[in-house]
């Protein structure tokens, strides 16, 4: 048992967002240069939208949509690290803590190797836990599919709370 006898709860969170030109290519926080960047209502960033929707759903609580839709003109070109905020602060009201996050990124481009450490100081930052609580990798789809043909990008995230 952990403290106050609650059992840690774990999330799964999903996104993808197609590749457009004329917008920055945003990870987990971080601009990485690529000749293209994400589509989507808010400043599209796949990571942080997976994480969020992980987290959400080890509350409970719904999922991204349900708390910033993309019918409402207030979350047009959000910062998604606003939105991953917004969601700690309920995480901490409810009195759980970041446990861990482990992340997938699946891409054939750009190339996330030399960015993943700068990403995962970011996540770490916004959710107010150590660099160590944090994990995110890159994969390909070994040429397959909508990822596989450079047309867009998907992530994988779990996320474990304690109390």
């Amino acid at each position: 048992m952990h403290k106050k006898g609650l059992t840690p709860r774990i999330g799964f969170g999903y996104d993808v967002h197609a590749f457009v030109e004329g917008r920055p290519c945003i990870l987990g926080g971080v601009e990485i240069p690529h000749t293209k960047g994400l589509l989507g209502h808010s400043d599209a960033d796949a990571l942080l939208h997976a994480i969020t929707d992980a987290i959400l759903g080890a509350l409970a609580l719904g999922d991204i949509g349900t708390h910033f839709p993309d019918s409402d003109p207030a979350w047009k070109d959000a910062d998604s690290k606003d939105l991953l905020r917004s969601v700690m602060m309920m995480v901490r009201k409810k009195g759980w803590d970041i446990g861990n996050v482990d992340a997938t990124v699946v891409t054939e481009e750009p190339k996330l190797n030399p960015w993943l450490e700068k990403i995962r100081t970011s996540i770490a930052d916004v959710l107010e836990c150590s660099v160590d609580q944090i994990s995110v990798k890159a994969t390909t789809q070994e040429k397959m599919g909508f990822v596989g043909e450079s047309k867009g990008l998907a992530v994988h995230a779990v996320a474990l709370l304690t109390a």
